[in-house]
């Protein structure tokens, strides 16, 4: 089904309002979700929308969250997302690392009690189009083992970083620490297709190409070991800072029933200015030529930056099975 951006909106809109989320919270969400869509990464789309409906349904997210704030000194905040979807609060929280990097050339918000925030490399983004240099770390639900483990003890916990190129779209790197995103497997289960060998583990720590025994099984690290120490480096440095639940301790967000997560994230935003007004600007500009010069070459982000131009122009083919699901959600709201 071909769906146009204003028609992805109210569509994730109308499913959470009807799980029970407030206005303000259902748009703000919809707004992400729906872009995720026109970039092309429908792991982060409207596939999420059966997903945090059923945490509405069951307590696990609270339905109308007040944001919270806590200064630390100069350049540094703590969000409080009160339990509710990350999207607001995380929104919130670049904006304020933003705006204290405006004043005091570093803005580092820490944000707390919170869920799942989709695709990282949007909230880098916004900020690297407001002229800064942006970095952000998350933590999820336990889906990967430490070096030489079997049990799940952290997650895939994402990280994107974002470097502004003045009136040009950024340079964004958005990757998750796993082989791929656990949000991949959740779209071949709702599609009912195989995997690739070397996405995912049973939890006898198979391999395995069946999506669902991979969402109950582990995921395999980016690069072996190497990517499980960087997750472990995300782990310590986002729980520490805003307090927020290890990732060992957060349900799965694939279970419907479960406890609050209340996992973390934390976004460092940086004035590039350091060095002089125009000299962070220069000497990228100057790496810039070197990668055009080799041809083949595609800078981060750009593929997205193209495919959402496409989507905004001519719409979005959604999965038919993913529309019916929110629109039976809604449906089903009328009756109760």
């Amino acid at each position: 089904m071909n769906l146009s951006y204003a028609q992805l909106l109210a569509l994730v809109e109308a499913g959470l309002k009807a799980a029970g989320v407030n206005s303000k919270a259902a748009y703000e969400t919809a707004q992400f979700l729906a872009l995720a869509e026109l970039d092309g990464l429908a792991s982060h789309g409207l596939a999420r929308v059966a997903q945090y409906s059923a945490h509405a349904k069951n307590g696990r997210i609270a339905l109308s969250p007040k944001i919270k704030v806590k200064p630390f000194k100069t350049s540094a905040a703590l969000v409080d997302a009160d339990d509710g979807l990350a999207f607001p609060a995380l929104r919130y929280a670049t904006d304020l690392s933003v705006n204290l990097a405006s004043k005091n050339g570093l803005g580092l918000v820490a944000v707390t009690n919170s869920h799942h925030f989709g695709v990282a490399g949007h909230y880098v983004e916004a900020a690297a189009r407001a002229g800064y240099i942006s970095l952000l770390f998350g933590n999820t639900p336990a889906a990967m083992p430490m070096v030489g483990g079997t049990k799940a003890v952290f997650g895939t916990n994402p990280l994107a970083a974002a470097f502004p190129l003045g009136k040009a779209d950024p340079l964004v790197i958005d990757m998750s620490l796993s082989a791929v995103a656990r949000g991949k497997l959740l779209v071949a289960a709702k599609k009912g297709e195989a995997i690739p060998e070397g996405w995912a583990l049973t939890a006898n720590g198979e391999p395995t190409t069946d999506p669902k025994e991979g969402l109950k099984g582990l995921m395999v690290p980016l690069g072996g070991d190497k990517g499980a120490l960087l997750a472990l480096i995300v782990e310590l440095l986002v729980v520490g800072l805003s307090g927020s639940r290890f990732s060992y301790e957060a349900d799965s967000f694939f279970d419907p029933k479960g406890n609050r997560p209340r996992i973390g994230q934390l976004i460092l935003t940086i004035d590039p200015g350091l060095a002089g007004a125009t000299v962070f600007a220069s000497r990228i500009q100057d790496f810039l030529k070197v990668l055009s010069a080799d041809a083949g070459t595609r800078l981060p982000g750009q593929r997205r930056f193209k495919q959402r131009a496409l989507g905004l122009r001519e719409g979005v083919t959604v999965s038919d099975a993913v529309v019916e699901e929110i629109q039976t959600g809604i449906r089903q709201s009328w009756t109760e």
